[in-house]
């Protein structure tokens, strides 16, 4: 055990309240991002009265790992008291002057212990973290002041995260309010003098991905970033996580990225500099004025569910160029196209900066939990 570790189990302690009385009735599960969330389980004549409690300011737990890849199902309840299946585990901190339950959250939060979690369960048809190996857990915890500093240092940004997100919400149902004012008619028949219907094409050009070979990818920085999807996403721009010495696909700064495979089609980033890209995701921007990149997303955002619906796949949509190329859009007049901008623009320059911002904090909250084990 390195120095200042302490042994987890001499701090938490099991909990099983059940709810023999039905005296609660908010019912809630636990997800991978580590959240207490409405359950969606039928409960029609279910006996609710097994169901275990858990009390404001205790955690609980899934100890299955072996269906939830590299996350464990792991959450603190700060809201008021629920109850969850059975099945869950449910503890607290016997001594909060010695260990701050918050703190131990983000100890939790950290993807080392997601990996730990999943190296340490075991059995033969499910895998198990069960509480013998949570009780194992080693830990720094320095006095409790310390933990409490980084308790609120977490919580600021976390806070600001969560305005600026709800800013964006409010900005973006703006921008979609102001394109539907200005482009929505009533009938084809009734488009203004110098409108017209048609395809996608014809304002945007469309790069699809293509992945190189895999003995060409790296994790050392050697070569051009390359985005594979979703998973090097951020709030507004990638994050790369791999490299390649062979470019098939690339989009430049400025661009749309659009993912166009698997259950997160049509989630969109934007590029912040010039990357290789997979075939997971199609590169999107304005024929001729990269300034009315974001005219482009308001496009497709108004159209994503139509995008989606027309995707193939049996199992999760694929969007393929030509159905990007070729869904009908309305595509106003220059003089009209301007007007909208003057407003459309200065509501988009507000988004991008917040969702920079947001990255940016999102950056900060993992140094700050990185920094746990020191």
């Amino acid at each position: 055990m390195e120095k200042e570790y302490k042994i987890l189990g001499n701090y938490i302690r099991l909990v099983d309240e059940r709810n023999k009385n039905l005296a609660v009735t908010k019912l809630l599960g636990v997800s991978i991002s580590k959240k207490f969330i409405p359950s969606i389980a039928n409960i029609v004549g279910t006996d609710l009265s097994n169901y275990k409690i858990v009390r404001t300011g205790q955690f609980a737990y899934g100890p299955v790992t072996s269906r939830n890849g590299e996350k464990i199902s792991i959450a603190y309840l700060d809201e008021e008291d629920c109850i969850i299946s059975s099945s869950y585990t449910v503890f607290e901190v016997e001594n909060k002057e010695e260990l701050d339950p918050e703190y131990l959250m983000l100890w939790f939060s950290r993807p080392e212990f997601d990996r730990y979690a999943r190296y340490k369960s075991h059995g033969s048809v499910r895998e198990i973290f069960d509480w013998n190996e949570l009780c194992m857990v080693e830990l720094p915890v320095p006095d409790i002041e310390k933990q409490r500093k980084i308790v609120k240092a977490y919580k600021t940004i976390t806070d600001r995260i969560d305005l600026k997100q709800k800013i964006n919400d409010n900005l973006e149902a703006t921008l979609n309010a102001v394109y539907k004012e200005f482009f929505t008619v009533a009938s084809p028949d009734e488009l203004p003098y110098g409108w017209k219907i048609a395809p996608f094409s014809e304002i945007a050009s469309i790069t699809m991905g293509q992945s190189p070979e895999g003995d060409d990818c790296n994790t050392s920085g050697f070569g051009k970033a390359l985005l594979n999807g979703p998973t090097e996403f951020g709030f507004y721009s990638p994050s790369p996580v791999q490299w390649t010495t062979t470019v098939k696909k690339h989009c430049v700064e400025g661009d749309l990225l659009f993912c166009v495979r698997g259950s997160t089609t049509g989630r969109m980033n934007w590029a912040n500099q010039s990357y290789a890209i997979g075939r997971g995701l199609a590169a999107i921007h304005h024929k001729t004025t990269p300034n009315l990149n974001w005219f482009i997303k308001a496009m497709i955002d108004n159209n994503l569910q139509e995008i989606l619906a027309a995707a193939t796949g049996s199992t999760f949509p694929n969007v393929g160029k030509d159905l990007l190329n070729g869904f009908k859009v309305i595509i106003p007049d220059d003089t009209t196209l301007q007007k909208f901008g003057s407003k459309g623009y200065a509501i988009s320059r507000l988004i991008t900066a917040n969702a920079k911002e947001i990255d940016t904090l999102l950056v900060f909250q993992k140094t700050l939990l990185s920094k746990l084990t020191i």
